[in-house]
């Protein structure tokens, strides 16, 4: 993914929560950088992922587009599709969308394997969700490889 110097945002979309991660400004290191809760009904919360990428100095988003495990559109992925495509005709950081199938799986491996409990942390592991994502993102980077797809402004859903 070419994309500015500086750090990227990642986006692990959720029914109840958003999970989100950051990386270093050399595009080295991922950490987690919270959650988003979502309530039911209600509009999806693009200002506050713009206000949260803008307070950690992003350069660009990476959204997890959710198939299945066949690689198959959602009802999910069209959604994150549509809340990309949003994003992207807001502000002018560049918006990829990046198969995200395993990484909450393999957040959960993780933790566990840290001797970690996820019993209760929800949150935590939607966070690390999205952090598994962009650590793929960031390793397909330096190898010089592009993930994913970037989403235009204003591209139809």
């Amino acid at each position: 993914m070419t994309h500015p110097a500086g750090r990227l945002f990642a986006v692990d979309w959720g029914d109840k929560r958003i999970g989100l991660a950051v990386s270093d400004e050399l595009g080295m290191l991922a950490s987690p950088a919270g959650v988003i809760a979502r309530r039911a009904g209600k509009r999806p919360p693009i200002a506050e992922i713009m206000r949260q990428a803008e307070s950690l100095g992003a350069t660009g988003y990476v959204f997890g587009l959710p198939l299945d495990p066949s690689g198959d559109e959602t009802d999910r992925s069209r959604e994150v599709r549509e809340v990309a495509g949003k994003l992207a005709s807001r502000q002018s950081l560049p918006v990829r969308l990046v198969d995200e199938r395993f990484t909450t799986s393999a957040a959960l491996r993780s933790i566990r394997e840290q001797g970690g409990s996820t019993r209760g942390r929800k949150g935590d592991v939607d966070a690390f969700a999205a952090c598994v994502l962009l650590e793929s993102v960031l390793r397909a980077t330096a190898q010089g490889v592009e993930m994913g797809e970037r989403v235009e402004p204003g591209e139809p859903t």
